[in-house]
C-alpha cells in the first residue's frame, strides 16, 4: 500500500524540539515503513524520514510567517491533485483545506485532529460532494465537543514505548515531577502547593510560554517558589532526559484547568512506570486508568491523598496497561483497520 502522510509546513520531522503533530507524523511514517508500507510525505523542507520519501513543502519556521501559511494551501492542492491516483490512502494531520480538491475522489483519506476542532469547518465540509473520508479525534472528549456531522472515531495518540525505560521502583523520597508549558492552564502552581502540602520534592520541566501573561505567570507565581532544594526547575528537558526524570519520579502531576485534547505527556511518564495524577478535565479520565496507572482527581486535597496512596500502584504494571493502549505499534494499527474498513 502507498501512503502518504501530510503535515502544515514550519516544523521539521522529525522535530528538533518542540512538535507535537510532528513526532506522531514521524512515528507513523516510521511504523507503516516497518509494516512494509511504501511512506511518502509531504511535510517541512529539510525534512528526513528514513526509508520514506520526502516531499518538501514549505520553509522551516514556527509559527510560519503569513505569506508562507497562505501559499501552503494552493501548494497542497496542486501536489494532491497531481498525485491523486497515486496513493491508497491520504493521512492528513495538517489543515482540512488541504483536502478540497480530493474530497470526491475514491482515494482514501483519514483527517487527524490533536487539538481544538471547529465545527463550522467541517459543517463547510461536509456540505461539498465527499467521499471515503473519515475524521479522527484524539480522545472522546476532543470529538463531544464537535457539532459538525460526519463519521467519526476516536483514535488516541501514541508514543514508542520501546524508546523509554522502565522504573520498577523508586525510593520513599522520590521527588514528584511536573512536565509541560508552564502556562497557567497547566498548573504548575497547583503541583508546587500539593508539593509543599505533601512535603515532596517537585520537578518542574518545561518550556516558558512567550505570550506576555504567561511571563507574568511564571515570574510572579512560579519563580519565587523555585529554591533549587525542594521546588526546582531544570527547563526544557529533551527525550533523553524526559526518560530519565520521568523514571526516577514517584508521580507525575497533571492539575490541569483546561479541557486538554490528549496530553502525551501522561502516557510518556506511564512508560517510564510513573503513574499519572490528573484533574478530571480532558481527555484525563479516558487515559488514566484508575488505580493502575494513575489516580484522576478533581481538587488539590484529593491529589495530596492520592499521592499518599501511589506506592499501591504498580509500577510494571503501569507501564503494561499503558503499552497495551497507546503503544505506536497498537495505534498504527488502528488506523490501518480504519483504512481497511471504509467503505
Amino acid at each position: 500500500m502507498r501512503i502518504l502522510l501530510v503535515m502544515d509546513p514550519g516544523i521539521l520531522v522529525p522535530p528538533k524540539g518542540y512538535g507535537g503533530h510532528e513526532r506522531l507524523v514521524y512515528m507513523f511514517a516510521r511504523e507503516y515503513q516497518k509494516r512494509g508500507h511504501e511512506v511518502h510525505l509531504l511535510v517541512t523542507s529539510g525534512s528526513e524520514v528514513a526509508g520514506c520519501v520526502v516531499h518538501p513543502f514549505g520553509k522551516e519556521g514556527f509559527p510560519p510567517r503569513k505569506w508562507d501559511a497562505r501559499l501552503a494551501i494552493p501548494t497542497a492542492w496542486y501536489f494532491l491533485w497531481k498525485h491523486r491516483n497515486d496513493f491508497d490512502l491520504i493521512h492528513n494531520f495538517g489543515r482540512l483545506a488541504y483536502l478540497l480538491p480530493i474530497l470526491n475522489h475514491p482515494i482514501k483519506k483519514i483527517m487527524t485532529y490533536g487539538r481544538e476542532i471547529s465545527s463550522r469547518n467541517i459543517r463547510v465540509i461536509n456540505r461539498l460532494p465527499l467521499r471515503n473520508l473519515i475524521y479522527t479525534g484524539c480522545s472522546n472528549d476532543l470529538i463531544s465537543r464537535v457539532n459538525a456531522g460526519g463519521k467519526w472515531e476516536t483514535v488516541y495518540n501514541s508514543i514508542p514505548f520501546d524508546q523509554y525505560s522502565l522504573q520498577a521502583s523508586v525510593s520513599e523520597e522520590a521527588p514528584l515531577i511536573f512536565l509541560g508549558r508552564l502556562e497557567r492552564i497547566k498548573g504548575c502552581h497547583t503541583a508546587i502547593a500539593v508539593a509543599k502540602a505533601t512535603h515532596h520534592q517537585l520537578i518542574i520541566a518545561g518550556n516558558i510560554s512567550r505570550l506576555p501573561e504567561e511571563i507574568d505567570y511564571f515570574e510572579n507565581e512560579i519563580k519565587p517558589h523555585i529554591d533549587g532544594n525542594q521546588i526546582i526547575y531544570i527547563g526544557e528537558v529533551n527525550d533523553e532526559q524526559k526518560n530519565e526524570w520521568l523514571g526516577k519520579s514517584k508521580a507525575m502531576l497533571m492539575p490541569i484547568e483546561w479541557n486538554e485534547p490528549f496530553g502525551i505527556v501522561m502516557i510518556e511518564a506511564m512508560a517510564c512506570g510513573t503513574p499519572v495524577i490528573g484533574y478530571r478535565k480532558g481527555s484525563v479520565p479516558e487515559v488514566v486508568d484508575e488505580n493502575i496507572t494513575g489516580y484522576v482527581v478533581d481538587n488539590p486535597d484529593q491529589m495530596i491523598t492520592a499521592i499518599g496512596n501511589i506506592s499501591h500502584i504498580n509500577r510494571s504494571r503501569c507501564r503494561a496497561r499503558a503499552k497495551e493502549r497507546f503503544d505506536i505499534e497498537v495505534v498504527a494499527q488502528t488506523y490501518l483497520s480504519l483504512f481497511k474498513n471504509q467503505v
